[in-house]
Order: C-alpha cells, then structure tokens, then sequence
C-alpha cells in the first residue's frame, strides 16, 4: 500500500541515523525505544489471535541500526508491520510531542464539528469516545471486525451515503486496509486517523482525504514499557502517555 511505503520513505534518513534499543511485542501493543530517546507504540497485530510461531524467528533488532527494523513496515506479515509503524512512532517522538495536547478528545471533536445530530461513522470500536458522541447527541455507525461490530455490508453502505463524519482507526495501517477504506468515503466526509497507532506524521497523508491525525506519544518511558510487557491496552498506555492532534491542511 502507498501509505506503507510513503512512512518508510519519510523516515528512512532519521532511521539510519539511531539504534534501536529495546523492541517489546506485548500482547495489546508493541513499543520500541531508540538510542535518540524516541518511544513509539503500535498495535500488536496478532492476526485474530494466531500469531504464526515462524513470523521472528532468527530476527534480531536490539541494539542494530533502526533501518533495519523500519523495513519491517513494508513486511507481507502484519506483525511485522505492528514492529515497523512502533519504530516509525519512536522515530517521530521528539516532533509529536510540540503538538497541541487533546486530553479529553474535546479539540478533536469541534474540530470534526461533531455535534448534534451528526452523523458518524467508526472504523474500529472506541469504547472510552462513546459517553462523549453520547453527550453531544451524536449518532454512530460502528463496524470493528476484531470484536465482530457491525455489518460490513451496511456500515459502507451508510459511510458511502450517510456518513458526515468518519472516525478511522489507525490499526487500518497494519492491516493495509486504510487506503481502501478511504476510497469508500466520499470527499465531504470529514476524516480522522486516531489510536495509539497514529503516525503523527502530515506527509504521509499527503495523497489520502484525511482532515486530522489524534496520537498518543509516551512520556513515562518506564511505565508506558512495564503496561506493555504487562499486556495493557490503550487506557493504561494513555495514563503515562500525551494524546495529541494535528490538523492536515492543503500545504501538508
């Protein structure tokens, strides 16, 4: 997929540059660190629960230059991808973290102009958003094929002719799934790329109608790493962790 190949371009130079430190496949998300200080999570995609035993074996990062492990996001095993887009993350650290902070979603929300009435469609079920589109008197269409959510055949359906609004979970990008999805949405759908996935990284969307990116970026190192190993999901991440966004323009 284009977007794939458009992360790992961007962040080949800085990749060659840096080490990686420590790669951490947790059961929820993967994190990797680099000798620069970045952090960087990413879901850990374990292909409905079966993870292939023959997917790492042999395969050494820890302590290597980081291109090494950022080709990884190109790999035909989504697992790999999950490695590749935590390094893509840790790459970008030090920039994420200059944008705005969002911790209630409550800026991502005016932004989308979500309110009552709207129309929503979510890629991707996102259990702590829903007392918030309930407050605003939103109304949501939610497919998530993970926690078996929703209809696939009606969702597109709604995202292709109802739809004003549309929330997209950035695990799309280690299933590869993003750009196809997108082309179902018509361009006055307003768009976000979110989760703790999110590459927070405007020129990668450059060819996709995406309206704004909402990440997570890791400031307690030490605890963001422990809730990994751990097998934390994404409230324990955020808990040690900035929630941010960034708006794409035309100029991205």
């Amino acid at each position: 997929m284009e977007l794939n190949h458009r992360l790992y371009g961007l962040f080949q130079d800085k990749a060659a540059q840096v080490n990686v430190e420590i790669l951490n496949l947790g059961l929820s998300y993967t994190c990797v660190t680099t000798s620069d200080g970045g952090m960087g999570v990413a879901f850990t995609w374990l292909d409905n629960g079966k993870m292939c035993c023959q997917a790492l074996d042999g395969m050494r990062y820890e302590g290597r230059p980081a291109d090494e492990l950022l080709q990884t996001i190109l790999d035909p095993h989504p697992l790999k991808r999950s490695m590749g887009l935590a390094l893509i993350n840790a790459l970008n650290h030090a920039q994420a973290l200059e944008l705005p902070e969002d911790t209630d979603n409550g800026q991502l929300f005016d932004l989308l102009g979500v309110g009552p009435g709207s129309r929503v469609a979510m890629v991707g079920y996102f259990g702590p958003m829903m007392k918030a589109f309930e407050d605003r008197g939103a109304v949501l269409e939610v497919i998530d094929y993970n926690k078996n959510i929703g209809n696939p055949q009606e969702f597109y359906a709604k995202l292709g002719s109802w739809a004003e609004v549309l929330f997209l979970t950035s695990t799309s990008i280690l299933n590869q799934s993003t750009e196809e999805i997108l082309d179902r949405a018509p361009n006055a759908v307003r768009t976000v790329m979110l989760g703790p996935s999110t590459p927070m990284a405007s020129n990668a969307f450059a060819h996709l109608p995406v309206d704004l990116l909402a990440g997570t970026v890791p400031v307690d190192q030490d605890k963001v790493l422990q809730a990994v190993r751990n097998g934390a999901g994404t409230r324990m991440i955020q808990k040690f962790s900035r929630k941010v966004h960034a708006e794409l323009g035309p100029d991205r």
